[in-house]
């Protein structure tokens, strides 16, 4: 190691050999969806998840994923059986990326025996893309926030 190395905060702990980094990134992919990636499924179709939106009542109504199963994480024990098929994927979110409600409904719907990834960046972050959602008053959307996503362009992420 380098004397530049010893001091930089990024590198004072090096970097995961690439096959453990590989590990490490493809478990990622394994538990988490990105809104953008959910967005397009959802839009092509039939696509072999749903969605569980696990906030509140009142938070469900002030906007949520439009087909999006309400279970609110403390009642997931109770009512997740009447509500999900154990043999569709579920994808959670709650509020975003500073709440960990979603996390909270993933594991619980795990310990159920259920396949579950999270949302990253929540309900939060599938506004400020742009993408529409419903409210207790029908379907909304906001302009996309350029700071979270290109204005009229892919990512190419």
């Amino acid at each position: 190691m380098t004397l530049a190395n010893a001091v930089d905060p990024v590198l004072r702990v090096p970097p995961a050999a690439p096959a453990e980094a590989v590990a490490h990134f493809r478990a990622a992919l394994a538990f988490h969806a990105d809104v953008s990636d959910v967005a397009a499924a959802l839009a092509a179709g039939e696509p072999g998840f749903v969605v569980l939106d696990s906030r509140s009542a009142d938070a469900f109504d002030q906007g949520h994923v439009p087909g999006a199963v309400h279970l609110p994480t403390a009642l997931v024990p109770e009512r997740a059986g009447r509500l999900l098929d154990r043999s569709v994927p579920v994808v959670t979110y709650c509020w975003g990326p500073g709440c960990n409600g979603a996390t909270r409904a993933a594991l619980a719907l795990a310990e159920l025996g259920y396949q579950v990834k999270e949302m990253l960046g929540g309900f939060e972050y599938w506004v400020r893309e742009g993408f529409a959602y419903d409210t207790r008053r029908g379907r909304e959307s906001r302009p996309v926030d350029p700071l979270t996503a290109p204005v009229d362009a892919d990512c190419g992420c």
